[in-house]
């Protein structure tokens, strides 16, 4: 099942600060070609602007322009990440785990 609110905000300090809110939850990061990766976090919001910050990783590496999320709890963060990795198979995430 793909993310719920689907459509992408520019992921840019701004727009974190706007649009995504500091609570529980999971949040895709992608480019216009692909998905570069899914966190699940006890705060979006922060999450999100320490990606930014975090210049020299892989997943800045990939040129991110956009980001999606979802708020729900930490009970079902985890699971709920597990199954968009599988749908998404983001750059970042697959990469971690050992698999290319």
């Amino acid at each position: 099942m793909p993310f719920v609110y689907f459509t992408p905000r520019s992921l840019t300090n701004k727009s974190v600060r706007a649009y995504a809110p500091p609570m529980s939850g999971v949040y895709g990061i992608s480019n216009a070609r692909e998905w570069i990766y899914i966190g699940e976090t006890d705060n979006i919001q922060d999450s999100l602007l320490i990606h930014l910050q975090e210049l020299d990783t892989p997943l800045m590496r990939r040129q991110p322009t956009g980001f999606v999320f979802e708020v729900c709890g930490p009970a079902l963060r985890f699971v709920r990440q597990g199954r968009l990795v599988l749908e998404y198979k983001p750059y970042c995430n697959q990469r971690s785990s050992g698999r290319r």
